[in-house]
């Protein structure tokens, strides 16, 4: 089992507590730090090199999307997840810009935080339909400005993104289309490239916010 090294970014001591509370339920998880605004954060990364970050969106010193720009630009192998309590698709397209690897909403439940930490820091972790719907279900009726369309996409790669969309792993999906596992690889390579994404989540909401659905792909 991987285990994931996190600081916990918040101005709030009471969020932070609670965060690292339901992180210690999983052993995956390792607090290694807490800061309290968005230098302080830039800063331990510098110093803990940690493996994510959860960084709240509104801190005083630099916002934690300023934090994340800075992060991002010296460590750009450390992963961001911004948190917040808005569900505002501008929100979610700042934190995109601004680097983060997610975005997570404060009010989720325990069980569907991890389930997205999980999903975001193992490409091929299991995401579930219900699970995919929970977290994204704030944003699937709104359309990003000038995101690019599924058409850029060729129909084995819209076939690949559909089932990402479900949840399935990249074992998963090679089993179901009778191809290679690396093929699959290969494919969701050249899909992040083509719709501007970076990881696998992110995909999976670029898939329930087009409807991309089996039915609509003939099965």
């Amino acid at each position: 089992m991987n285990e994931y090294r996190v600081l916990i970014a918040d101005d709030h001591p009471m969020a932070r507590m609670a965060i690292r509370s339901l992180l210690d339920q999983d052993p995956s998880f390792r607090v290694i730090g807490e800061a309290s605004d968005g230098e302080e954060a830039y800063r331990l990364c510098g110093e803990l090199q940690p493996d994510l970050v959860l960084m709240d969106i509104n801190m005083p010193k630099w916002t934690g999307l300023e934090a994340t720009r800075e992060v991002k630009k010296a460590y750009p192998h450390i992963k961001v997840v911004i948190l917040s309590v808005s569900d505002d698709v501008a929100d979610l397209i700042s934190a995109i810009q601004f680097g983060a690897q997610g975005y997570l909403l404060k009010n989720l439940e325990p069980d569907d935080w991890i389930a997205y930490l999980h999903a975001l820091l193992d490409e091929d972790s299991d995401i579930s339909r219900e699970m995919a719907n929970r977290l994204l279900h704030h944003f699937r009726r709104q359309e990003i400005p000038d995101e690019p369309g599924p058409d850029v996409l060729t129909p084995r790669e819209r076939e690949i993104l559909m089932y990402v969309g479900e949840g399935k792993t990249n074992r998963e999906i090679s089993d179901q289309l009778i191809i290679a596992e690396n093929t699959v690889k290969n494919h969701i390579k050249n899909i992040l490239e083509k719709l501007q994404l970076t990881n696998r989540v992110q995909l999976a909401a670029y898939a329930a916010r087009h409807h991309l659905e089996k039915k609509q792909m003939g099965g």
